[in-house]
């Protein structure tokens, strides 16, 4: 009598005695292979569970699921030219096969493909026009392309979401800010509502101060400055310290806070030696101040580490979720 097995329900000692054999030998279906397979699979031992699957995938019947699933295995094993392979194929057999444009798409942007995964990410939501996370992932591609013009587009068209997802309302304000568009603070004011995170007050600081709203930045600085965890580096006390004396410096030149806090930033470790020389240069500042920055600038090393403003990205929301189930 054949063996009725289920998923996730296979003794480890009865998958082991399985193994040497292939499906015909034993005389088991290759659904029940495929199960083995995947019941290996859910186990993490992903080396049974290729060889399972791979036989599985010999048929027709099993075929295009083992194949999406081995492609699953070399994702998760590192192996993206393998991932990519398999997923290949099943698109060969079925071109509009969501998972695996999905899964070829979020394969490819970890290979730095990214203007193939936007390709793909087109492709899948000419099928599933409302899908959040494949909209968001779609748009991290577009940013990450410097296409924020698209990217923003497909955010907005996406209104009905925006509020319930964080990750797309962030990443909207982000690409509104590299847009160079006023509506980038709305869409952090929006964040933040519920929110609290340094990163992003940070950057939600400084498009108010490029919108020359400079009492709210400070103000948002200073909150940023307050919130920020002991041990946060990006940004750090020293980079808040001197976004604050930038504020104070171009808006009120006449007011000592402005060298005060520039003083505390170095003090504090600011070492962005880039960033004072721009200070020193800008004509909104009188030349007296200019001078004495150009001096305080003298002392700090020619090449400094990554400031908090030059390290911006919105990797820090990542990508969703890999795609994991295959109907």
């Amino acid at each position: 009598m054949r063996p009725n097995i289920k998923s996730g329900m296979l003794p480890a000692l009865l998958l082991a005695a399985l193994a040497a054999f292939s499906c015909q030998s034993f005389g088991i279906s290759v659904e029940e292979c495929y199960t083995i397979g995947m019941a290996y699979f859910e186990l993490g031992k992903y080396e049974e569970a290729e060889r399972w699957l791979s036989r599985a995938g010999s048929a027709g019947r099993t075929r295009a699921a083992s194949e999406y699933n081995l492609g699953r295995i070399a994702f998760e094993t590192g192996r993206y030219g393998e991932a990519a392979d398999h997923f290949g194929r099943v698109l060969e057999q079925d071109q509009d096969n969501v998972m695996a444009l999905r899964a070829l798409a979020y394969t490819r942007i970890k290979t730095g493909e990214k203007e193939e995964a936007a390709a793909l990410y087109r492709r899948v939501l000419a099928l599933v026009p409302d899908s959040a996370d494949d909209g968001y992932n779609h748009a991290l591609v577009l940013y990450a392309l410097e296409n924020y013009t698209e990217a923003e587009e497909l955010l907005l068209s996406r209104q009905y979401i925006l509020a319930q997802n964080k990750d797309m309302l962030l990443l909207l304000a982000r690409t509104q800010r590299a847009l160079g568009k006023v509506e980038a603070a709305d869409s952090y004011a929006q964040w933040l509502v519920d929110g609290k995170d340094s990163r992003v007050r940070y950057e939600y600081a400084r498009t108010l101060e490029d919108a020359e709203l400079y009492a709210k930045a400070l103000e948002e600085y200073q909150t940023a400055l307050t919130d920020l965890p002991p041990d946060s580096k990006n940004p750090g006390a020293a980079d808040l310290r001197f976004s604050m004396a930038r504020v104070y410096l171009v808006a009120d030149a006449d007011n000592p806070q402005g060298m005060i806090e520039l003083k505390n930033a170095l003090d504090a470790g600011f070492a962005g030696r880039e960033e004072m020389e721009t200070l020193a240069e800008d004509q909104r500042i009188p030349g007296t101040v200019r001078e004495e920055i150009r001096q305080l600038t003298g002392g700090l090393p020619s090449e400094a580490p990554e400031s908090a403003e030059s390290s911006a990205s919105p990797e820090s929301s990542g990508a969703s979720e890999f795609p994991k189930v295959v109907e």
